[in-house]
């Protein structure tokens, strides 16, 4: 009895070794702000349906630039311990042309008829050359937020160019007295402020291909501008994102520049307290003149571990972050922006985010900054220009010499 009371214990071990072998961990990097919470429900449902599968969450970095240096360090050494990674849809081709992320269309036989059914913004920001190097997660745009109750307040119109809002900013704030920021942007030397530059820019009919062009100097000059006359904060030139949505959430900005997931915490999904519940509008960038409305493509998007020894297991995890249900929830958990276009008509989600309707046209017409493996390098010669601009440290016709002579050998 007890020889076989033995043999059935080594058997029951050894088949519970065999299981927990079989069982494949995917390490998945994501950044805090990304909001893991959110994501962890998602990875726990897909546990379930596949029941050999562990997913472990690894977090770190409170900003683009923090997360990019992270996964540069560890991808270089060719390290295998992560799987996926969620990046900025800006660092698509560095990591790309560095070999870190694995294309993806080997794994999707059907990728062109699969990819109908996305948004064109984020799928061009996932390839390059025609490959697809990640796996849209969300999208992303920014917009312009403003309080509905002050321009009632003042019967004034929702701005359709920069001089409306320039005006109807002064206005308002003369009358409110106080402290209220007539305007607010990022002059940080970090991505919003590249992407402000460029809205600016583009929004007056130029390119960055041009930024010592009357567009580009009539775009920065604006933001300049704005701080000298008090229509902006005197400490524009350090706003980053998150500080112009603490502020505008606190009641101190008439009209403010901020990405999607600013939204959720307007309407009280926050850790701040919001003076603005049921008070702010969302509407597309003004223009110059009679230009057209412009705004960046933001978002991020599931790169694929070039040396992942799970790739097959989890080319199904991106897939099945990317379903119609996964999105959806995600939208209406999170307020973050589907790829998928038919969930910006779906019941649930703009029960959840009324606003993603209006967001729609703006979102797919949406531009990419520069599609180039030394974006890092771009990115930090606009913002560091922008920012010193902004601060008052250089004009606006020296710092856009400045960026056109370090820009030009890098986007030819």
């Amino acid at each position: 009895m007890r020889t076989r009371l033995t043999l059935t214990a080594t058997l029951a071990l050894a088949a519970l070794g065999s299981a927990a072998h079989a069982a494949t961990t995917l390490t998945v990097f994501m950044g805090s702000q990304q909001r893991p919470e959110i994501f962890q429900p998602i990875f726990d449902r897909f546990e379930k349906q596949n029941p050999n599968v562990r997913i472990k969450i690894e977090t770190g970095g409170a900003t683009s630039e923090a997360q990019n240096q992270y996964l540069t360090t560890v991808l270089a050494a060719k390290d295998n311990t992560l799987d996926l990674f969620l990046i900025d849809v800006v660092r698509t081709a560095t990591f790309a042309a560095a070999g870190w992320a694995e294309p993806l269309d080997a794994y999707l036989p059907s990728k062109d008829t699969y990819l109908k059914a996305f948004l064109p913004g984020p799928v061009a920001a996932a390839s390059v050359s025609g490959k697809l190097y990640a796996m849209p997660a969300f999208t992303d745009s920014q917009f312009l937020y403003y309080r509905k109750d002050l321009l009632e307040k003042y019967k004034a119109k929702v701005p359709r160019t920069w001089d409306e809002l320039a005006a109807t900013a002064a206005r308002i704030q003369k009358a409110e007295g106080g402290s209220l920021q007539g305007f607010n942007f990022q002059g940080a030397p970090i991505e919003g402020t590249v992407c402000n530059f460029l809205e600016m820019t583009w929004t007056g009919g130029g390119s960055v291909g041009d930024v010592t062009g009357p567009a580009a100097k009539q775009g920065l000059g604006f933001l300049v501008n704005a701080v000298k006359t008090k229509l902006a904060p005197a400490a524009s030139a350090e706003m980053k994102t998150d500080d112009s949505r603490q502020q505008f959430q606190a009641g101190n900005v008439l009209f403010g520049l901020n990405w999607s997931y600013a939204w959720a915490h307007f309407q009280g999904n926050s850790p701040q307290p919001t003076k603005v519940k049921g008070d702010v509008g969302v509407a597309a960038l003004p223009a110059f003149g009679k230009n057209a409305t412009a705004t960046c493509t933001g978002g991020w998007e599931w790169g694929l571990n070039a040396y992942s020894r799970n790739k097959a297991t989890a080319v199904k995890l991106l897939q099945f972050m990317a379903s119609s249900d996964v999105q959806k929830e995600m939208a209406v958990k999170g307020a973050y922006l589907p790829v998928r276009k038919s969930l910006y008509n779906d019941k649930a989600v703009l029960t959840a985010n009324p606003h993603f309707k209006a967001l729609y046209p703006i979102v797919t017409k949406a531009r990419p900054r520069p599609v180039t493996p030394a974006y890092p390098r771009v990115s930090e010669i606009i913002r560091n220009n922008v920012s010193a601009a902004v601060a008052g440290s250089k004009s606006v016709d020296a710092a856009l010499n400045d960026m056109k002579r370090d820009l030009e050998p890098l986007l030819k």
